[in-house]
């Protein structure tokens, strides 16, 4: 299946889903998305599972002057984790690391509470945490959603993502309590090279997602 693609994120989560299904209807499991290419995904799997969803913003640090590399990732929460050979390598100064780090940190605050939108944050603890992503290129950005997930004392902590490196995948194997990711081609480039439309989601995006699945929880409860 290496030369398999995603029609986009929605079909991702649909194609996702069955794996998932010993989760559904569970009082004690819930999705959570990280923003912003994760939340397509974690919808169709939210609709269809019917589990509540919620967002847990990481961002990747940029590596100074190649912002497309990662050194490393900042959760909600403050918890950061780095690349310390890739720092070491590109001679990046803790002066750069916290210039970076700070302006990452506004950015996840910003993010969370647009996302949210009042809506109250979920206690974690005694849950299984599915955390959603559109793929793994690195892991960095999971492993710290990973960590700062534990901090809340969640009952297990699940991966789920359509695509993965066999790198990232393997190092996430090895934080997580279970991982599921339906593709893990023999030669990855980047995440989006296994989409036919990985269009960039806006915030406006993102919130309507989430809007559409809290109206279809509060519908749900209504019925039982």
């Amino acid at each position: 299946m290496n030369g398999f693609r995603f029609t986009n994120r929605s079909d991702a989560g649909i194609r996702l889903a069955p794996l998932l299904e010993s989760y559904a209807r569970r009082r004690d499991a819930l999705l959570l998305a990280v923003p912003r290419g994760g939340v397509p995904v974690a919808a169709e799997l939210a609709a269809r599972l019917h589990l509540p969803l919620d967002v847990f913003v990481v961002r990747k640090l940029g590596l100074p002057g190649h912002e497309e590399l990662a050194m490393g990732a900042v959760a909600a929460d403050g918890r950061v984790t780095l690349d310390e050979a890739l720092i070491a390598a590109a001679r990046i100064s803790q002066a750069q690391i916290a210039a970076v780090v700070a302006r990452e940190t506004l950015e996840v605050q910003r993010r969370t509470r647009l996302y949210r939108d009042g809506r109250p944050e979920r206690s974690l603890r005694g849950q299984f945490v599915i955390l959603v992503d559109d793929g793994l290129a690195t892991g960095s950005t999971m492993s710290v959603a990973i960590h700062a997930v534990r901090a809340h004392d969640p009952r297990a902590v699940i991966v789920a993502v359509p695509v993965g490196s066999r790198e990232a995948c393997d190092a996430i194997e090895s934080l997580a309590d279970h991982l599921i990711c339906l593709l893990r081609p023999e030669t990855f480039t980047a995440v989006g090279s296994h989409y036919h439309d990985f269009s960039q989601i806006g915030d406006d995006d993102v919130r309507r997602s989430l809007a559409d699945v809290a109206a279809m929880e509060a519908e749900r409860s209504l019925v039982v």
